[in-house]
């Protein structure tokens, strides 16, 4: 396979690896932003170019060939290092003017970051901030997000990450809910109730018996991947659920049970990409976040606590 490089072409390249990765045509046309047609000619240009054929076309799927196999092994290091040179530039520049992407979850989006975001834009006005609202471990090293707040620390060498702190879930109920079906007054007896859950049960079951709580799938009866409509759920009097105390302090349609025994405890990592925490512009941001967060987690913790008590 031959591929000249006075001949080569990233828009080509960029073409095949969406459609690999995505699997069609129309899949990775949305991806990119593109119109099918256009991306279906330049991965036809790309397999006129090199001679040979990258994919089998099978009904409306495509199936890699040897040759694209082989090819898209390379073309994703390509994809890596062209990720890295804006990384490398933005990780050198001092300017505080920019924007700074920040993904966390929608709890954390809502509840914690937007008093602390204020207080950063009044302390840094040149720093603008985007806000990801998302759960999942964002790819930070492609620049889907510059910092992200995740209760996982990241394996990837490429990422810098520090342990700000340390969050609680606790059990909540609504009290319509707990009216009708009465309080538990143990763990154990969390098998004769309704519990909120995410969609894979499975999971969620292995998940709570780390922590000790042994429930069967068949008990989550509601499940969502949203925090927000988890609380909702509850709220409508569908089970209990495991909340962190952000959640609650100013809901007053929720009991806390057990005695605002801790269900789970789970860290919060701030995380980086290696390159990036030498800018002076997101180091801001991170040290701003780091510093505040800590301080916040700290305030609910004992305002929940206090809250408890009464």
């Amino acid at each position: 396979m031959n591929w000249p490089a006075g001949s080569f072409d990233w828009n080509q390249a960029r073409a095949f690896l969406a459609t690999a990765e995505h699997g069609s045509l129309s899949a990775a046309a949305r991806a990119l932003g593109q119109t099918q047609p256009t991306l279906g000619r330049q991965v036809t240009a790309l397999e006129e170019s090199l001679g040979v054929a990258l994919f089998d076309r099978a009904g409306r799927g495509l199936i890699l060939t040897d040759a694209g196999r082989e090819l898209l092994t390379h073309v994703r290091d390509m994809a890596e290092a062209a990720a890295r040179i804006p990384l490398t530039a933005s990780g050198q520049s001092q300017d505080l003017r920019g924007t700074v992407s920040i993904t966390a979850s929608d709890v954390y989006s809502t509840t914690l970051l937007p008093p602390i975001i204020a207080d950063l834009a009044r302390a840094a006005p040149e720093i603008e901030i985007e806000l990801v609202v998302s759960d999942d471990l964002r790819d930070l090293s492609r620049r889907e997000a510059d910092i992200a707040v995740r209760h996982v620390r990241p394996t990837d060498p490429n990422l810098t990450a520090r342990l700000i702190g340390e969050a609680s879930g606790y059990f909540f109920a609504a009290t319509s809910y707990l009216d009708r079906r009465g309080r538990p007054a143990s763990r154990e007896e969390l098998k004769s109730h309704d519990i909120i859950g995410i969609r894979d049960a499975a999971r969620m079951v292995e998940g709570l018996k780390s922590f000790g709580i042994d429930v069967p799938a068949s008990l989550l009866r509601h499940r969502t991947d949203s925090s927000f409509v988890m609380w909702e759920l509850a709220r409508a009097g569908l089970g209990i659920g495991i909340f962190p105390a952000e959640r609650a302090l100013t809901d007053p349609a929720m009991e806390v049970l057990f005695d605002g025994e801790v269900a789970v405890r789970f860290p919060v990592w701030l995380v980086t990409h290696r390159e990036l925490h030498s800018s002076r512009r997101i180091r801001t941001v991170y040290d701003h976040l780091a510093d505040q967060l800590a301080a916040q987690l700290r305030r609910t913790a004992a305002d929940f606590a206090a809250r408890s008590r009464r």
